[in-house]
């Protein structure tokens, strides 16, 4: 990709009103010294406290905050599906709205775009950079889920589940347009069609902070996930052999 870039940044909200507020000052902050950041979304699923509210006090800063609002909670997918075919820039950053991922790491991954499509943050490539970890069982899971996914799909990322995720804007919109995942195996889906529609992903390591209060109940969603990866395979069928492998970057330097 070609200097400069606009950057769209996606954040899915629901319930967040108390979290909200401390990430989207990051993002001012963050912005604030920059020229490439064009808008800010943040999609309302459908929450039940103040979180619209809260988005609406940074509407009348420097950097355009926009808010995407619903009254029905429809899923993590679907809230993203929103923001993204809402979004301009020639760039689209997807992150989560307690940024687990410091809004920082932005910088590490937009090297990357230079010769992919797609770059996905990545936890296992590098735990060192993992500064709060999750519960072990948690842990456990999240493994359990990579094996099984890589075996239902024919994926061969480390982690498609890190909620921070660069892309190119058209590679975005091409991609979420054919989206029909709404909740959390949406990223799985995602990284199905970015192959069936020939765009190239990386994975980047990067720094992540495990946050509490996380909205992922291990029973309940991960059943719901496997239900998803295998609608996900029906639908798109499993990549083969002459899919192009993901490219996977062990160091977290930037690229050349």
């Amino acid at each position: 990709m070609a200097d400069p870039v606009s950057i769209s940044i996606i954040i899915p909200a629901f319930n967040e009103m108390r979290r909200l507020p401390t990430s989207l000052q990051a993002i001012e902050q963050f912005a604030s010294s920059r020229k490439d950041i064009r808008e800010v979304i943040i999609v309302d699923d459908g929450s039940r406290d103040a979180t619209a509210a809260v988005t609406r006090t940074f509407q009348h800063t420097a950097i355009p905050f926009h808010l995407v609002t619903y009254t029905r909670n429809s899923g993590k997918g679907y809230a993203i599906r929103r923001g993204v075919l809402a979004a301009v820039g020639s760039a689209v950053l997807v992150t989560d709205a307690d940024l687990s991922t410091p809004i920082t790491e932005l910088d590490k991954l937009l090297p990357y775009l230079r010769s992919n499509d797609v770059v996905i943050g990545s936890r296992a490539l590098n735990e060192q950079l993992v500064r709060v970890k999750q519960a072990w069982y948690r842990q456990t899971m999240g493994k359990t889920f990579n094996w099984m996914m890589r075996g239902i799909t024919g994926l061969r990322f480390q982690d498609t589940q890190c909620g921070f995720k660069l892309f190119r804007g058209k590679a975005a919109r091409d991609i979420f347009a054919q989206a029909t995942i709404d909740r959390f195996a949406y990223d799985v889906e995602m990284l199905m069609l970015a192959a069936r529609l020939g765009y190239s992903v990386t994975e980047i390591p990067v720094e992540w902070f495990n946050s509490v209060d996380s909205r992922v109940r291990v029973v309940r969603d991960s059943t719901r996930m496997f239900v998803d990866i295998l609608r996900a395979r029906k639908r798109l069928g499993r990549l083969g052999k002459n899919c192009p492998a993901p490219s996977h970057q062990h160091h977290s330097q930037e690229a050349d």
